[in-house]
């Protein structure tokens, strides 16, 4: 199509500049953000792991997206024992190119030593928001203690957010871990009663968890959703077993029109961190090395972006 020729020669010479000047030091700290627009759009950085931060950059800004949605985790674009040197340079080049660098995505679940270093870092870069990791139930004790444990260690963790200025959002992810079902999340959420921390709410996950009645979860839990997660799903047979497939935006089974229409009903206005977690040559993965050209990796989300963009602006919700 000549529209995306256009935009792959486009592409090509911002990637030759940005690697040009990838080598630059970093000459002063990137002015603070306040956090992101509302149902602004960024890119879930796991996606292009074979990038350097500059190409990352170069991609994002060239797609369209307002930002990104950058790990800051172990084999992350950002490793969290790098974070003091490695985050600023990498939300430096990423402001370069006007994206907004609100929203990380770790691995924290506790106040340690790892997470003041990775959210200090955060905080004196304008970030606002970050992702937690997971907690699993133990098989050894039961989910009525293992909540309360989960009360007290993320109450702390909510405090040092406090203490950084930033927000911790807790994913709620299908499986079987603490918040997989939503309504335990929201109970520890409510009970912790901090703005601090809250939840990166999937519709995704809670799709596959909910079946019909995931908006009964969403209704308890939106006033704790801190940003969203964006991608689509569909029930498939493989080998035999039922399983959760992601498909492209739109695809699949997620009702993305009832779904940012009681998100319009409850006012919740966050940030939207997109996700493509179909096949995509490993970079759905987030591996390094992929097996498909990368050209096919930029389509795939110029056309999730397009698509998502249309259904909010048929939603009335503002992008």
């Amino acid at each position: 199509m000549p529209f995306l020729l256009q935009r792959r020669e486009l592409l090509k010479g911002l990637l030759a500049t940005s690697l040009m000047g990838s080598t630059a030091e970093t000459q002063a700290a990137p002015e603070r953000v306040a956090g992101a627009k509302p149902f602004s759009i960024h890119i879930f950085s796991k996606l292009l792991h074979f990038l350097k931060p500059a190409e990352l950059a170069a991609v994002a800004a060239d797609l369209g997206f307002d930002g990104v949605d950058l790990t800051v985790r172990p084999d992350g674009h950002v490793e969290p024992a790098m974070v003091r040197t490695d985050l600023p340079k990498a939300v430096e080049v990423l402001k370069k190119r006007n994206l907004s660098v609100s929203t990380i995505t770790t691995a924290i679940t506790k106040a340690d030593d790892l997470a003041r270093n990775v959210l200090e870092t955060a905080s004196q870069q304008g970030i606002r928001y970050y992702r937690t990791g997971w907690l699993a139930y133990p098989n050894d004790q039961s989910i009525a203690v293992a909540l309360k444990q989960y009360k007290t260690q993320l109450g702390e963790l909510a405090k040092l957010n406090q203490e950084f200025k930033v927000v911790g959002a807790y994913q709620n992810h299908a499986g079987t871990n603490f918040g997989s079902a939503v309504w335990d999340l929201y109970r520890v959420l409510h009970e912790i009663d901090n703005p601090a921390l809250g939840s990166q709410y999937d519709i995704r996950h809670a799709t596959v968890e909910g079946g019909t009645s995931w908006s009964t979860g969403l209704r308890m839990i939106a006033s704790h959703i801190r940003f969203i997660a964006i991608k689509d799903v569909i029930w498939e047979k493989v080998d035999g077993k039922w399983k959760a497939q992601s498909v492209p935006l739109g695809q699949g089974m997620v009702d993305f029109p009832a779904y940012f229409a009681l998100l319009k009903q409850l006012n919740v206005q966050v940030p939207i961190s997109l996700h493509l977690e179909y096949p995509l040559g490993g970079a759905d993965q987030g591996k390094r090395d992929i097996t498909i050209p990368r050209e096919k990796i930029y389509q795939a989300m110029q056309t999730d972006l397009e698509t998502l963009r249309g259904m909010l602006k048929k939603s009335g919700l503002a992008v």
